[in-house]
């Protein structure tokens, strides 16, 4: 029944133990986990002729490569959370792929989701951001309205 199943990873308590009650669910089904992290890298550099001669107020400017240190610290560190995850999951002897991805949460979730022909989502009930779920509205939330397939959520 479910032998395709996509598992939200973002490092918080809950996607962990999603991660645990989708590893269960891979056991009983002889299934396979594939575990899906997306980041977003908001800084964006601003390409001024003169930097130290453009400083509005509140605004910090960067260099193009700090941005880019940036981007790929974001990287890694979603890197270390899909590792852990699928350490986890093979000492279940539980098959299991990972895919980095960069965008908007909900829509590649969903987007993987569907591409992938997966039989279940399975995310956390809370991310690690509460003030971003704040602003923008409940990744988990998001998924659940928009997916394609069946979505368990984990609290």
């Amino acid at each position: 029944m479910f032998k395709n199943v996509l598992v939200g990873l973002d490092g918080s308590e809950h996607s962990l133990k999603a991660l645990e009650t989708a590893t269960q669910i891979a056991k009983e089904f002889s299934g396979k986990l594939t575990l899906i992290h997306v980041y977003s890298v908001a800084v964006r550099p601003i390409i001024v002729p003169e930097p130290t001669t453009f400083s509005p107020a509140g605004v910090s400017v960067i260099t193009a490569e700090e941005a880019s240190r940036v981007a790929e610290a974001v990287r890694e560190a979603g890197r270390r959370v899909l590792a852990e995850g699928e350490q986890k999951a093979k000492a279940e002897k539980v098959q299991v792929e990972t895919m980095l991805v960069e965008g908007h949460a909900v829509q590649e979730i969903v987007r993987a989701a569907k591409e992938g022909k997966f039989d279940l989502i399975v995310i956390g009930a809370k991310g690690i951001s509460r003030i971003r779920e704040l602003l923008l509205g409940s990744v988990t939330d998001g998924v659940v309205h928009h997916a394609a397939c069946p979505v368990l959520v984990v609290k």
